[in-house]
């Protein structure tokens, strides 16, 4: 359902749009970049069944709710889900069944998952300032579902596994005492991480979507910048092991954003009441900015 809260960057989105097609600067062609993961969906696609990804997905995601379930709090699920929703649909990619989700651990980090899940942590959130800094890392996430990025990770490291135990559930292996070839192999890819030219595709791709969703287009940046302050410290741990340099990341991002999103961070949208209220309700000693 289309609240008012979901859609109120709808008019920045649409100016900032006008702005792009304008614009005759070619570091980042936004319609290029989307372009590119829509191939690259319909690629993975071409692999396996819309069952099959479905089956991954959901593996992925009761492994990842096993180690850390969902906070307890409707009203911030309802929000990131509306937040998440709003930037999926810039993706195009109606197709998909997008659920988001905020895990209830203190570990700083994000989650993406075969067929549209999404997971950002509580301790990522709390780290957060605003609104768009949350719908940049939604979309970096978003961005690796569409791209395919897990699918294709799976499939590449033991396709036996990522499609031959699809009639298995996780609760028959488990009542045989072992844990299925797909959940093992699900595993060591958050384990391991996803290649590295895959999270600067994310990167790219996430960017495009925060700001053609009408938020101001540094958020992502600014998050890859918390990161890289923060390199070492505690409850950075898994982030740092599975993803590469946030000073890389950002030097990526920098050459291919160049200049052409400087004018748009003042027309995007950055932050709202509903972030305020949820992070004020979620740390109430922290006041967000």
């Amino acid at each position: 359902m289309r609240t008012r809260h979901t859609f109120r960057p709808l008019a920045m989105a649409l100016t900032l749009m006008a702005a792009i097609g304008l614009s005759g600067c070619k570091t980042m062609d936004f319609n290029a970049v989307l372009e590119h993961g829509g191939n690259l969906a319909r690629s993975f696609n071409q692999n396996i069944t819309p069952q099959e990804e479905a089956r991954m997905g959901e593996e992925s995601a009761a492994l990842l709710l096993g180690a850390a379930p969902l906070v307890q709090n409707p009203g911030l699920q309802r929000y990131v889900n509306q937040v998440g929703q709003w930037v999926a649909l810039q993706t195009g990619r109606n197709d998909v069944p997008w659920r988001f989700g905020v895990m209830d651990t203190e570990n700083i980090n994000a989650f993406a998952a075969p067929a549209g899940y999404v997971f950002i942590t509580k301790g990522l959130l709390k780290r957060l300032q605003n609104e768009a800094e949350l719908a940049g890392v939604l979309a970096h996430e978003i961005s690796h579902v569409v791209m395919g990025h897990y699918v294709q990770t799976m499939l590449k490291k033991d396709r036996a596994a990522a499609l031959g135990g699809l009639a298995n559930t996780l609760a028959q292996s488990q009542g045989k005492g072992e844990l299925s070839a797909l959940v093992n192999l699900t595993r060591g890819v958050y384990s391991s991480g996803l290649d590295k030219e895959d999270e600067y595709q994310a990167d790219r791709m996430g960017v495009v979507l925060a700001t053609r969703a009408g938020y101001d287009p540094f958020g992502l940046p600014r998050v890859l910048q918390m990161y890289a302050a923060n390199a070492g410290q505690a409850g950075f741990d898994l982030l740092f092991s599975t993803h590469p340099s946030a000073d890389e990341r950002l030097a990526r991002l920098a050459a291919s954003m160049g200049e052409r999103f400087d004018a748009l961070e003042a027309k995007g949208a950055k932050n709202t009441a509903a972030f305020s209220r949820q992070i004020a309700a979620l740390t109430p000693t922290v006041k967000a900015r």
